[in-house]
Parts: structure tokens; sequence; C-alpha cells
């Protein structure tokens, strides 16, 4: 992982973490970087100090960007990350607002079945009972199962909040 800060066009400083270089510069490329800030895809890397390992090893010197002159803002245009709100990109939010509000659907339209669901999922697929819409749980083992018979089973989104 590589750790980058970042900078707007507009002179929005901002932070994220790039699997690699070439990682970082494909999403740049494909103008999917964009600034927390006001949205812009126009952004690019910030001077940054390296992280420096002393002697034994022991202490790290936290990384820390190298003052950029910016252009000025007017005050009421820049609007501050609220530091308990993760800085995600606008294609993100959109992409988990999305997939909440698919589980949602799931979870509202159709019936819990709970452990019962691989063998609910076979009934219906093999005409023992009445199609209807149902979710429940599967292990990975039994979920290949299925699919390798030819029922169609799909894995209910999960984002990081639900695990917390």
């Amino acid at each position: 992982m590589i750790h980058y800060n970042l900078r707007c066009k507009a002179g929005h400083a901002f932070e994220s973490w790039f699997q690699s270089s070439s990682a970082y510069e494909q999403q740049e490329r494909r103008r999917l970087v964009n600034c927390p800030v006001c949205g812009s895809s126009d952004v690019e890397r910030a001077i940054m100090a390296p992280q420096i390992v002393s002697k034994k090893g022991r202490d790290i010197a936290p990384a820390a960007p190298l003052p950029v002159a910016a252009p000025a803002t007017p005050a009421a245009e820049v609007l501050p990350p609220t530091p308990s709100t993760p800085l995600l990109m606008a294609q993100e939010r959109e992409l988990r607002a999305k997939l909440k509000e698919l589980r949602d659907h799931i979870v509202s339209n159709a019936d819990n079945v709970g452990e019962r669901f691989p063998n609910e999922a076979r009934k219906m697929h093999y005409g023992d009972i009445e199609h209807r819409p149902i979710y429940g749980e599967a292990s990975p083992e039994e979920a290949r199962a299925l699919i390798d018979e030819g029922v169609e089973v799909m894995p209910i989104p999960t984002l990081p909040d639900d695990r917390n």
C-alpha cells in the first residue's frame, strides 16, 4: 500500500491510500480520484516527505506534506471535511448507497429462511415448492454446490458499516 497526499486544482488538500503507484496512475487516468471537498477529478500528487526509519528500526517519523502555496479561495467556498466522516470518493459513496438500497430491497421483499437457504433454493430449483424470493445463510461450500447444480444464487452485499 502507498499513501499519497493529494491536491485538487482548487487547492483542497487530502490524502488517500492506493495498492501501488501504478494503481493510483490508472485511477487518475480514469478520473476516479476525486477531491472530497469539491468533487473535482483534476487532482495531482502533493509534495511529501518520505518516512524515515531510525537505525534500530523502532521509531518511524510520520510522513508530513511539505507546505505548498495554494490559490487563494474565499472562506465561504472551503468546507473542511468532518473529522468523524471518512474521506470517500463520490463514486464510492454512490456505490455504497446503491448496494445498501439493493440489500434493503431484498430484505424487505424476500423471506429470510436462515440456515435452510440451500435446501429451500434446491426445492424451488427442482420444482418441489413454489418459487418465491428468499434469502438466508450458506457456507461457501454450500453456495458452490448450489451453483454447480445450476441453482442461481448470489451473495447479498455487505458494507463495512454492517460489520461494526
